[in-house]
């Protein structure tokens, strides 16, 4: 599965028929939830190769975010987001898969080309290699970031959540939210300042305009 660049990329599902099949899948239906997880199954593998860096692991962390989803259907509160409910599971296991590597250290093999492109969308060669590029350095300055901070960056900038939200679905405050996204944002554009990322940054004196330009970039 390629990632999507849109907004999570989320199939489109009226809040009524999402809600039917929540409440059918409840009581068994296994049809409804099939059309949960067609529904959401591209934001929940986007967020999970997000935060893992690798085609193979974010297919297995969805696919485990879906049995758990299964599996606690009983406990979804309905007053709740399923959106929310849903890539909290599945953020909650990125990061504890992420504590579970030595040292903590993300590969980059395997990064597909083109995610960032839309499809309908047919780019010249040298457009698509700079998207390519463009795609690779992100992924790079995810990488060095903490789980947790990681976890928050991609919520916000790949999945349009407002604090809120993010601090919902990771059980945090709304402080512990700003703050994590707030230094996430200096560490990533420091690493930009730096050229630790391929990122050439003529001076130092940047990091600042860095730093406010990566929080309007993604």
């Amino acid at each position: 599965m390629i990632p999507s660049d849109n907004h999570g990329g989320r199939n489109e599902v009226s809040a009524d028929l999402e809600r039917t099949w929540i409440l059918d899948a409840r009581r068994g239906d296994e049809v409804a939830f099939a059309r949960l997880v067609e529904a959401y199954q591209v934001p929940v593998y986007n967020l999970a190769y997000r935060m893992l860096g690798n085609p193979t692991e974010a297919e297995d962390a969805a696919q485990e975010t879906f049995l758990r989803a299964y599996t606690r259907l009983s406990t979804y509160d309905p007053d709740r987001k399923f959106s929310s409910w849903i890539l909290s599971i599945a953020s909650h296991y990125c990061v504890d898969r992420l504590r579970r590597r030595r040292g903590n250290t993300l590969s980059m093999e395997e990064i597909q080309s083109g995610r960032w492109i839309p499809d309908e969308e047919t780019p010249r060669p040298e457009e698509r290699t700079m998207e390519q590029e463009r795609a690779q350095r992100v992924q790079l300055l995810l990488d060095e970031l903490p789980p947790h901070y990681r976890q928050a960056i991609v919520l916000r900038y790949w999945h349009d959540c407002s604090y809120e939200e993010i601090a919902e679905i990771t059980q945090s405050s709304l402080s512990a939210v700003k703050s994590r996204l707030h230094r996430a944002r200096q560490m990533m554009a420091s690493q930009m300042a730096d050229g630790s990322a391929g990122v050439d940054v003529e001076t130092d004196d940047r990091r600042k305009e860095t730093e406010n330009e990566l929080s309007q970039s993604f």
